[in-house]
């Protein structure tokens, strides 16, 4: 089952890296008594996550983190090396944290889960951005296709911060 708003995140666990190399981050750790913003992609480097998703981000850094958020992350499954490299390819890593769900533990339980079996990549996350606060989704914004980025996207998310 989908999470849904006033939902709690699931318990789970993200690898980021860090200059000490790969390191855990919880899902309590990142969201508790904070503003978050998190948007999920199907996968780093894919043309539409690399090319409008994950820029739109970027684009609205300063208005998203003036309507109060603490942090803006984004999760693919995707192993933390993979993550690594795209976020020193886009030069993103200052403003974003890159959080690998590299089983897809997360997504799962948060049943945001989709197979994409059929492009050679298994078990990856839908499109989607939240707004979480204290752990609790205030806003959740689903996408009805994986190669489009417009409900999930920054400029679509912004208004309802």
């Amino acid at each position: 089952m989908t999470i849904d708003v006033g939902s709690n995140l699931p318990e789970a666990t993200f690898k980021t890296m860090t200059t000490d190399g790969p390191s855990d981050v919880t899902t309590e750790e990142l969201t508790k008594g904070r503003r978050v913003v998190i948007f999920g992609v199907p996968g780093a480097f894919t043309p539409t996550c690399h090319n409008n998703h994950l820029p739109g981000f970027l684009t609205a850094y300063d208005d998203i983190k003036a309507k109060g958020i603490d942090e803006i992350a984004v999760v693919a499954v995707n192993d933390v090396f993979v993550m690594n490299a795209w976020s020193k390819s886009t030069e993103a890593g200052t403003k974003i944290t890159f959080l690998a769900d590299g089983s897809a533990n997360f997504t799962r339980a948060a049943g945001l889960d989709i197979d994409a079996s059929g492009f050679g990549m298994g078990i990856r996350s839908k499109r989607y951005a939240m707004l979480v606060e204290d752990g609790v989704v205030k806003v959740l914004n689903i996408e009805d296709a994986p190669g489009k980025a417009v409900a999930s996207s920054a400029d679509a998310l912004l208004p309802n911060l």
